[in-house]
């Protein structure tokens, strides 16, 4: 069965733009270290050369991630997402229910997660225990540092 990948329109049209910006100027720079490079005489001592052909590898490695990303991506429209519980792409206001502190994250697929943002991952630990759980019940999550409880406190679409 295969595994759907679900973002946003601005993450996908993000993610479009990072592959198309890596095969154009990305190859054309790796094409032209390693052209500087190969100039510089005897291939089998040049580190230059080496360092040059490995980065040019990692470049089509990334490549071929975001294009099996893509691939695999489903856009989702996120006004006919269901409020009523924690969905993908829903924002949720969140109480630690030990400190009492409160804190507002969007739930969204690991290559649009950005904690800076606010945005985490459905697969985190706490993505995970929040999804499915609507306003006013308790999410047990657990953590590297034990389990924490939060308490539901909204969920809205942002």
């Amino acid at each position: 069965m295969a595994k759907y990948s679900y973002m946003t329109q601005e993450g996908y049209d993000n993610l479009v733009a990072e592959l198309d910006d890596l095969k154009t100027r990305g190859r054309k720079e790796a094409a032209q270290a390693i052209a500087e490079a190969r100039e510089k005489g005897d291939l089998s001592e040049n580190a230059e050369y080496d360092a040059a052909k490995d980065a040019q590898g990692l470049l089509e490695l990334k490549i071929n991630e975001l294009e099996l990303t893509l691939a695999s991506s489903r856009v989702l429209d996120q006004s006919t997402l269901d409020t009523s519980k924690v969905v993908v792409f829903t924002t949720v206001t969140i109480k630690n229910t030990k400190v009492n502190k409160e804190m507002k994250y969007q739930l969204v697929s690991e290559s649009e997660a950005n904690l800076k943002e606010k945005k985490i991952s459905i697969t985190s630990p706490i993505g995970q225990g929040l999804l499915g759980k609507k306003v006013g019940e308790i999410a047990k999550v657990t953590t590297p540092n034990g389990p924490i409880e939060f308490e539901i406190m909204k969920i809205e679409l942002v």
